[in-house]
């Protein structure tokens, strides 16, 4: 059998946090199984998809490393869905309603009222076909219920093991509106029939579901999928994850500079048994994947630990490969400046901070007349006019200064720092001093 797996994104929004971690189970999975990642776009709600979305989620997707082995539009696919109504209303498991949303809440409210379960009483079922005529002849339109069966419906997730919803407990779900749009069951289930696909994997809010959809899925004659249901994000605080972090866009993600691999390694090893922390590849992070991994308890999403994986990936990138990031942000100034900045990136757009400190103005402390006229005579002897600090100057305008001052430690490198880059801390300024250059190291010792 070949794993072929699923993601069915909307395109009403874009893709935040929550998705990606599903996408990515997914994807994981198959790859781990040489198996085939569907990319399933659910824009049966013509009305508020956009193509627009739609474009996003594939580019995030595709900067993330999600590639996908197929693609689908269910907006392309309402015969089928059409199709597959049509026998379960032949077969009596499709049913007509005509209560409006009003008259179904009251009804709730008056069976919970009776300490009686808010389900639906399958009133439409008494309904004559004179009864239809005239609701019809009113202007009502139907919405239609799939039928349970009111049986225990058991499977063994691969997350959660073993698992049973008592349809009997559930209201019998409505697939299709009163405007004819089809819901998520239906078209979700004829997909999966349609597309082969082997294994659903999705949030653990949707346990209950799969009792209703395994029925449609025996409805249909079709075989079901397994299952694996994962527990959902929570914040670090151990609360239900914001709506502001919960809806933190990828987009938002890759403006701010976090890198894919980090973000791929966070939300690939949160709510695992393995430690979280930086994997070097896409191959890597599948092949070290596994359903038994998952723990049941929420998975916690901590913007510290990805903060940390992202400094990571940021300090292992060579210049070779960072130089045509570097230049689009207008911050290539050649492979020295990138081994000398990387290590105090936690951003990769960080860089033009550093560019603009090496290249631009920079206000530092006021520095003792006597500090600065040694610091000053000593340059000015190390690096003559016309030539360039090297990677040894620095350590010989400190020994000079400390000698001509007796300045040392701190209160010797730090002046000096500040000074020339107008901060209190950073890279190496054995490094940093051959790309400042000569006169403006010159301009910056008589400034301060």
């Amino acid at each position: 059998m070949t794993v072929k797996v699923r993601f069915a994104p909307s395109p009403t929004g874009r893709l935040h946090v929550g998705n990606v971690r599903t996408a990515l189970v997914n994807w994981l999975f198959a790859r781990r199984h040489q198996g085939v990642f569907v990319l399933r776009i659910d824009d049966t709600d013509l009305e508020r998809s956009t193509r627009e979305n739609e474009l996003a989620i594939e580019q995030d997707l595709t900067w993330l490393g999600l590639t996908w082995g197929e693609r689908h539009n269910q907006s392309k696919r309402f015969d089928a869905y059409d199709a597959a109504a049509a026998r379960l209303k032949a077969m009596g498991k499709l049913y007509p309603c005509y209560e409006t949303q009003e008259e179904l809440d009251r009804r709730r409210k008056v069976q919970l009222s009776r300490g009686q379960p808010p389900i639906y009483d399958r009133a439409a079922l008494e309904l004559t076909d004179a009864d239809r005529a005239k609701l019809e002849a009113e202007g009502r339109k139907p919405h239609w219920r799939f039928k349970l069966d009111g049986k225990r419906v058991v499977w063994e997730d691969l997350v959660r093991g073993h698992c049973e919803v008592d349809t009997a407990s559930l209201s019998d779900p409505v697939l299709i509106r009163e405007d004819g749009l089809y819901l998520y069951t239906l078209p979700s289930v004829v997909d999966d029939i349609d597309m082969a696909i082997t294994h659903v994997v999705r949030g653990e809010d949707h346990v209950t579901n799969t009792g209703a959809q395994i029925e449609i899925f025996e409805a249909l004659g079709a075989a079901t999928p397994a299952f694996a249901h994962m527990s959902l994000l929570i914040g670090a605080d151990g609360q239900a994850l914001s709506k502001r972090l919960g809806s933190l866009s990828v987009g938002q993600m890759r403006d701010e500079g976090y890198e894919p691999m980090a973000i791929n390694s966070h939300l690939g090893r949160i709510g695992t048994s393995d430690p979280v922390e930086l994997v070097a590849s896409m191959d890597d992070l599948a092949a070290g994947f596994g359903f038994e991994k998952l723990g049941r308890a929420p998975a916690r999403y901590d913007t510290a630990d990805l903060d940390r994986l992202n400094a990571q990936a940021i300090h292992a990138l060579d210049y070779a490969t960072a130089q045509p990031r570097l230049a689009a942000l207008g911050a290539d100034l050649g492979e020295g400046f990138w081994l000398a900045v990387r290590a105090n990136l936690s951003r990769f757009d960080e860089t033009r901070s550093w560019v603009e400190t090496l290249t631009g103005e920079v206000s530092g402390p006021a520095l003792d007349e006597a500090f600065k006229l040694a610091a000053i005579v000593a340059l000015e002897q190390l690096v003559p006019a016309g030539s360039e600090p090297t990677s040894e100057t620095w350590s010989q305008l400190t020994s000079a200064v400390k000698e001509a001052t007796g300045a040392k430690g701190k209160t010797l490198f730090q002046p000096l720092r500040q000074a020339l880059t107008g901060r209190d801390a950073g890279p190496d300024m054995a490094a940093l001093l051959p790309l400042i250059g000569r006169d403006r190291v010159l301009e910056r010792l008589r400034g301060g």
